[in-house]
């Protein structure tokens, strides 16, 4: 698969969408990708066995493969889940699995990875013009990408994506779970003023959420009805 391989939806309305990310600051595009392309991104996610477990304590992350998980002693893996769940109470946490893909434009080249060439795909002129004009962020320049995968007790709390340094424009999640119910949890949660939620979105699928940055905003955790896991491809739209 090549960056090629992936295209746009030709009945996407540029005006309507920038209209409402004008007014709010976000939008979900439906219907991003050709349907075949998507569905194509949703088999490469759901077969792969590379993902390796994400977790943060502070400034620190631990990456754990999927191997290293099914081996853990069950004191052990309990263990970590009271420490994560000891951690979201007051600060910062998350927890989820992830595949990244490479910020520079001759590695993703050179890789073989179909994320790889997907990251290639949401940088080019096509792509970056197209979310310049919905956005009216003119300075966006490139994108970088990572796969992610929700799984029941999985979560990300309260962030707004500023990290100095990164030039990080806007955010994006390509949703690619194709069936999902609201009591699952797993959704985009946008936060407002005094602890309440100014807007919710539950995952979907070929469904690209952009939303300025800076912004409040968290993943609810997925519960243990979920009978799937929460697919996305997730950035930065950067300058």
């Amino acid at each position: 698969m090549t960056a090629t391989s992936y295209c746009l939806n030709p009945a996407l309305k540029p005006p309507h969408l920038r209209q409402t990310f004008k007014r709010l600051g976000r939008v979900r595009i439906r219907g991003f990708l050709a349907d075949d392309a998507a569905r194509m991104l949703h088999h490469l996610l759901r077969d792969r066995s590379d993902w390796l477990q994400v977790i943060n304590s502070g400034e620190l992350l631990y990456e754990l493969s999927r191997d290293v998980r099914s081996h853990m002693e069950p004191t052990r893996a309990a263990a970590l889940d009271q420490a994560v769940y000891a951690g979201a109470r007051n600060g910062f946490q998350f927890r989820y699995e992830s595949i990244r893909v490479p910020d520079d434009a001759v590695a993703r080249m050179a890789s073989p990875d179909p994320l790889a060439a997907f990251a290639t795909f949401m940088s080019s002129p096509e792509v970056i013009g197209l979310l310049r004009d919905i956005t009216g962020i003119r300075g966006i320049r490139f994108a970088d990408a990572q796969a992610t995968a929700y799984s029941p007790g999985d979560f990300l709390t309260e962030h707004d994506d500023a990290v100095e340094g990164k030039g990080r424009l806007a955010a994006f999640v390509l949703g690619l779970t194709p069936q999902w119910r609201l009591e699952w949890g797993g959704q985009l949660l946008f936060h407002g003023e005094q602890g309440t939620i100014s807007h919710g979105e539950m995952p979907g699928f070929n469904t690209l959420d952009v939303f300025a940055v800076p912004q409040r905003h968290s993943v609810s955790e997925v519960t243990r009805a979920a009978a799937y896991r929460r697919y996305a491809v997730t950035g930065w739209l950067r300058g």
